[in-house]
């Protein structure tokens, strides 16, 4: 396609895209040195787990009620409100560090509140795109969106890591002044005109509400494989969140080191992005899906061998690259293949086991790290990515034969509509 055929992105679009750079410039940029600081303090493996899991439980327990209220409210103030809260947090961790950390607990209990914030946000900021785009542009805005989360997870570790030479609570600074941007990027955002539930919102018709979401996601093969796919496989390969570990004790490398194996996630990533948002994937997209897949498993076991920092750093980028590919097919297809009126829902869900997926992975790669060591923790976790396609391959053959996104993509009838 040229550029003379590819249409214009609304400023409402451009607006959102950025905001969602910003948020994840600052919760990566966050939440590595967290880690960072937590590893300084305690020097154990497993508290990068738990720091892990601090994140994911309210995830587990809330994503669902804000994937309902997602469907019935305005998805701007979903998002807003929430990340209004990670700035007081982004600004609790920064003094709690510039007082001089001497207890490990305030980082668990933070953590814990940007997964209260995660749980709400998520649904609405993954949801706007895809209700704001016209179908002629959705599968680019698609990339563009990846593109802007993975170039997040570049620049956020990279520029937080400089920051942290000069003085370890400046990444913290950092990311509150991030998320006021994203905040005032969010009020260029048009509203929504999509459908919204009409039935009364109470606490029961809400947990009724996602029960429906999850009925749903257990018929559908397809989103079903898709999204447990991403669970089981990076449950296994959650390797990227032992960094400040394999920095430190297998790499030996500092602040600005750690920063760079960081941003070498999203280097991968971006690139893939950007790539994928030239040249659309259109053929064999449930083969691609899985092989991506496995060559992420492949690069998680380069990287538990390897002792010298060039190989880490090109398995990380390979990983990560062949992970953005995963995304970007699992976020096309889980939209796709879901009636609009229950899109908040199943995003949640979505969020539930994707979340689980990185912070449950990142408590597995901490706690067999401590008992295996950190070498086998990650390569044990690589062949395990690989053996789980092997099981999707032949388990999930509707979702392996798919050719082309527009074979998946949803026919509304009357059943689907909001009552």
């Amino acid at each position: 396609m040229s550029n003379e055929d590819r249409p214009a992105l609304p400023w409402g679009m451009r607006s959102l895209l950025l905001a969602n750079f910003c948020t994840t410039f600052a919760f990566i940029g966050l939440i590595t040195f967290a880690g960072d600081q937590l590893f300084a303090l305690t020097d154990r493996e497993l508290d990068l787990g738990l720091l892990a899991l601090a994140l994911f439980v309210p995830v587990f327990l809330l994503s669902p009620i804000g994937g309902t209220l997602a469907d019935r409210l305005d998805k701007r103030v979903m998002y807003a409100v929430p990340l209004s809260l990670q700035v007081l947090l982004s600004m609790a961790l920064f003094f709690y560090v510039r007082s001089g950390p001497t207890r490990a607990w305030p980082f668990f209990a933070i953590a814990f509140g940007f997964g209260v914030a995660r749980s709400f946000a998520a649904p609405a900021s993954r949801s706007l795109p895809i209700d704001l785009a016209e179908p002629r542009i959705l599968e680019r805005v698609i990339a563009l969106k990846a593109l802007s989360f993975q170039s997040g997870i570049i620049v956020g570790p990279v520029v937080a890591g400089f920051l942290a030479v000069v003085a370890d609570e400046l990444p913290f600074l950092m990311s509150a002044i991030l998320l006021l941007i994203a905040l005032s990027l969010l009020t260029q955002v048009s509203k929504p005109t999509t459908k919204k539930l009409e039935t009364p919102a109470g606490l029961t018709q809400t947990f009724r509400d996602a029960a429906d979401g999850l009925r749903y996601l257990r018929s559908n093969r397809i989103v079903l494989g898709a999204i447990g796919l991403d669970l089981f496989a990076v449950l296994l390969g959650g390797a990227t969140a032992l960094l400040p570990a394999i920095a430190s004790d297998r790499l030996g490398v500092g602040e600005v080191g750690l920063g760079w194996l960081r941003a070498a996630d999203g280097i991968g990533a971006a690139s893939m992005s950007l790539f994928l948002s030239y040249v659309i994937l259109r053929r064999r997209i449930g083969k691609v899906l899985l092989w991506s897949v496995a060559v992420f498993g492949f690069a998680t076991i380069a990287l538990g061998f390897t002792t010298n920092y060039g190989v880490a750093f090109g398995a990380i980028m390979v990983l990560s690259a062949a992970d953005a590919i995963s995304v970007y097919i699992r976020s096309s297809l889980v939209p796709l293949a879901t009636p609009e009126a229950m899109r908040g829902r199943i995003i949640a869900l979505e969020n539930v086991f994707i979340g689980g997926s990185n912070e449950l992975g990142a408590l597995e790669s901490g706690v067999a790290a401590q008992f295996l060591g950190l070498v086998w923790a990650i390569v044990t976790g690589g062949i395990g990515t690989i053996l789980v396609v092997a099981a999707w391959w032949k388990w999930f053959p509707a979702l392996r034969d798919i050719d082309r996104f527009e074979d998946v993509r949803h026919v509304e009838t009357a059943d689907d509509r909001p009552a």
